[in-house]
């Protein structure tokens, strides 16, 4: 089970950090063509950087959730052939 909600968890942070971190690029890249890329950092960063890192948070969380399944799922597997 931790498995399973490990993976929706990556999938769903993963989505997050993807969506607010391209956006914020399209918005650093081509939203300002007419001012200095470095002006307008502070304002990206403040508004897709907060999405970006719980995005990035959640996928990480997930992925320790999924590998503390697995690892669940192998300690169990190995203990079962000793008896």
């Amino acid at each position: 089970m931790k498995e399973v909600f490990g993976g929706i968890l990556m999938a769903v942070g993963i989505l997050i950090a993807g969506g607010s971190g391209l956006c914020s690029l399209v918005i650093l890249f081509e939203g300002g063509m007419g001012a200095d890329v470095f002006s307008m950092l502070p304002v990206v960063l403040m508004f897709g950087g907060i999405p970006f890192a719980i995005g990035a948070g959640i996928a990480f969380g997930g992925y320790m959730l999924f590998r503390s399944g697995r690892d669940d799922k192998d300690r169990d597997y190995r203990n079962s052939g000793e008896e």
